[in-house]
C-alpha cells in the first residue's frame, strides 16, 4: 500500500460505486476498498478497476472465507481486508503475493495476523482504544504495523499518524452520503481537506 489513506465504501449495492471512486481518485485518494457487504462487488470489481485512473488501487473488504478472498484474487484485487483474524484468508493472500490487512482488536488478535505475514494489522474498531494503542502494541511488538479502521474521522488522522499508523482507513466521515445520492462536490471537498491535513503532516 503505496496509499497513506483508504477509503472504505459500504453501498445498497455496488452500481452506485464508480462515480464516488472517480471523485476519490481525483482528489487524491489512492486506495479504496470496496465491502464484501455491498451486493454486486464481486461482479463490478473488474469493471471499476478498468475505469479507475491509473495508480489508484482497487481492493476488496469483509472478507470473511477462503472463497471470498480466492474470488477477489481471481478478479484483480489489489488487496484485502478482513473484519476478523483468520489465518486460513491470510495465508490465501500471502501465498497470491497480494498485501492484506487483517482485523483484529486485542494484542492477540493483531500479532497472529501479523506474525501470519499480514502486510500490516487492521485495528478494528479504533474508536475504542484511541491512537495510544498503537504506542502499547509497540511495546512487546515493535515492527508491528497497524492500520486502524472504524470511527476515525478526518480531523483525527494526525493524532494516527503520530502515534505510528501506517495508514488510516475511513468510511462514513469521509465518504458521508455520497453512496446514497449525496452531493459528490461535497465528498470532493472532504477529499480535499483530508489531503491538505496529510500534507501538513508532510511538512511537519
Amino acid at each position: 500500500m503505496t496509499s497513506s489513506v483508504i477509503a472504505v465504501l459500504r453501498a445498497a449495492h455496488a452500481d452506485l460505486y464508480a462515480p464516488v471512486v472517480n471523485v476519490l481518485a481525483e482528489n487524491g485518494v489512492r486506495a479504496v476498498e470496496l465491502t464484501m457487504s455491498t451486493p454486486g462487488t464481486l461482479e463490478s470489481l473488474g469493471a471499476i478497476r478498468e475505469g479507475a485512473p491509473d495508480g489508484v488501487e482497487i481492493g476488496v473488504g469483509t472478507i470473511t472465507t477462503v472463497d471470498q478472498a480466492r474470488a477477489a484474487l481471481d478478479l484483480g484485487a489489489d488487496f484485502l481486508v478482513t473484519p476478523t483474524t483468520d489465518l486460513d484468508v491470510i495465508a490465501t493472500a500471502v501465498r497470491a503475493g497480494i498485501p492484506i490487512y487483517p482485523g483484529g482488536l486485542t494484542p492477540t488478535e493483531l500479532w497472529n495476523g501479523w506474525n501470519a505475514g499480514a502486510t500490516a494489522v487492521k485495528l478494528f474498531p479504533a474508536s475504542v482504544v484511541g491512537p495510544a494503542y498503537i504506542g502499547h502494541l509497540r511495546g512487546p511488538f515493535p515492527d508491528i504495523q497497524v492500520v486502524p479502521s472504524g470511527g476515525v474521522g478526518i480531523e483525527g488522522v494526525p493524532a494516527w499518524i503520530a502515534a505510528g499508523a501506517a495508514a488510516v482507513s475511513l468510511g462514513g466521515p469521509l465518504i458521508g452520503d455520497a453512496l446514497r445520492g449525496g452531493d459528490l462536490g461535497q465528498l470532493a471537498e472532504r477529499c480535499r481537506r483530508l489531503g491538505d491535513v496529510v500534507a501538513g503532516l508532510a511538512v511537519a
